[in-house]
């Protein structure tokens, strides 16, 4: 394909591929083939895929290609290619959660996401890097290597989905999934200037992900516009009953709603800036953004006034027992029996069960899984229990009902995603709790169950994209797409076009 009409279609928006999709401008074909060669080009540099699956994924272009030339009625992003975090499984196609002790393991079935996915027509490019079992903020624990920032390839792309936003920003891919614990998504989306969201919880199935923490877990889109991600979440939304935690009813409309935002209309809602996540603690240029952002949610109509949730100065010790303790129950799984790694002991140590088990899981786990696992078990132990892992789930409802309490004053809440810009490879991995600091803004809104959305809110002044988080009530997905889309709309005047202008793309050849 001419280098330059590769180019043309990768920078597209998902919803322009989707529409030059079904009016014959475009085959489902073609757009496979010019995001594998983005692909090939890309990855040495960022090493966002850890498989890829393009014999599958050109199948499937062609299946949907057959489709639209017999006249039938398609899905709304019916074409357009897409990548998967590997914490959600995959038909054929190994699956790892980027760690040894799944090497080689691969699925006899595909989660619910991936089967509505594929009803849906999008073609499956590959599975995408991560934190070990999604265990991270940088992607630097995955047990397959870095994921490189596409914007600068000497710093993180944020985790423990690197891969996910790494791959869209990148533009080898227009679309992914990933999952957020505790800010998997919309962490890396503020350090890779893309588009994450995290849906309320049980409004996406998580049947077939990986489980790392099960009350926090939440599958969600990863894209480069806001619009692009409400599309995919009504795709992979609604009611599934093989999951237990799954609402009942259909997706909200959040499709109608970003189209709306984007006429950059906003009188009548009520955003609250959440007063305990800003200031102090907050890199200069990332405060320089967020003020800029919200001065344009005034200007477009909306009413900004600050909000007290006193209890989130616990979120952060709060979840550090809740998520490790959920990680030991979930990972006891790994033990060599079944399936992945199996690992014997030595010579002269007894062939036991028990031995067997250890040392599969000694050579199986990184650093950080272990920490946690270790975490994790200490809190659930007896005379533990009650005064760590007790006391964390009480401040969690302290949380839930201080988001409750600011709903009933605002519309959303706001503030920036993260303190900072992405940091550099090597500058947190020596101080665990420097990088779990990092998710302090993400990780409210897992604790309470409730939908985020980090959209870019341009550059800072270290040449690194800055995320902009809108947080709405439960079930209300829909609430969140209106503001961000409008934000977005006004931050594209602002900077001349799209924030990803602005990253060099050598393996473009631009």
């Amino acid at each position: 394909m001419d280098k330059n009409m590769r180019n043309d279609l990768v920078k597209l928006s998902a919803a322009q591929m989707a529409e030059k999709f079904k009016a014959g401008e475009v085959s489902s074909r073609e757009l496979v083939d010019a995001h594998a060669e983005v692909i090939e080009a890309a990855e040495p540099a960022i090493n966002a895929f850890l498989k890829l699956s393009f014999d599958q994924a050109r199948e499937q272009a062609d299946a949907i290609d057959a489709k639209r030339a017999a006249g039938e009625e398609l899905a709304s992003l019916a074409g357009v290619p897409i990548a998967i975090k590997d914490m959600i499984v995959t038909k054929g196609i190994e699956t790892t959660a980027a760690s040894k002790i799944l090497e080689g393991w691969v699925p006899p079935y595909d989660a619910t996401v991936i089967t509505r996915l594929k009803k849906a027509g999008l073609p499956i490019l590959g599975k995408t890097n991560l934190d070990e079992f999604a265990q991270g903020s940088s992607t630097e624990h995955s047990a397959y290597g870095n994921t490189q920032n596409p914007w600068d390839t000497d710093r993180v792309p944020g985790g423990s989905g690197g891969g996910s936003a790494a791959a869209v920003a990148a533009f080898e891919a227009p679309l992914a999934l990933g999952t957020d614990t505790g800010g998997s998504i919309r962490q890396p989306g503020a350090f890779t200037g893309t588009v994450g969201v995290k849906p309320t919880y049980g409004g996406v199935s998580r049947f077939g992900a990986i489980a790392m923490a099960s009350s926090l877990d939440q599958i969600g889109p990863v894209s480069r516009t806001v619009l692009d991600s409400a599309l995919l979440q009504e795709t992979i939304g609604g009611h599934d009953p093989h999951d237990s935690t799954s609402l009942p009813g259909s997706a909200p409309a959040m499709v109608a709603a970003a189209r709306e935002g984007a006429k950059r209309d906003l009188k009548g809602l009520k955003v609250g800036l959440i007063k305990e996540l800003s200031g102090e603690g907050f890199q200069e240029g990332v405060s320089k953004r967020f003020n800029e952002a919200v001065e344009h949610l005034t200007a477009m109509g909306a009413e900004v006034v600050e909000i007290s949730l006193p209890n989130l100065k616990y979120a952060l010790g709060a979840y550090y027992i809740i998520m490790p303790s959920e990680v030991s129950s979930n990972l006891a799984r790994y033990d060599g029996m079944r399936y992945g790694l199996r690992v014997m002991p030595p010579e002269g140590v007894p062939a036991t069960a028990a031995n067997m088990m250890a040392y599969t899981r000694e050579a199986g786990f990184g650093d950080e899984v272990k920490r946690r696992i270790i975490l994790g078990t200490y809190a659930l132990s007896a005379g533990y229990y009650d005064a760590w892992y007790g006391s964390a789930q009480k401040v969690r409802t302290l949380i839930i009902e201080d988001f409750k309490k600011a709903f009933e004053k605002v519309d959303v809440l706001a503030c920036p995603t993260s303190p900072s810009t992405a940091f550099k490879f090597g500058e947190k991995t020596k101080d665990p709790l420097a990088m779990y600091l990092d998710d302090i803004a993400t990780i409210p809104a897992n604790l309470a169950g409730v939908p985020a959305i980090s959209v870019p809110a341009g550059v800072s002044d270290d040449g690194m994209p800055v995320g902009f988080q809108f947080i709405a009530p439960q079930t209300r997905d829909d609430v969140l797409y209106k503001p961000a889309a409008a934000l977005e709309a006004a931050l594209e005047e602002q900077w001349n076009g799209p924030v990803w202008q602005w990253m060099n793309t050598p393996w473009l050849g631009e």
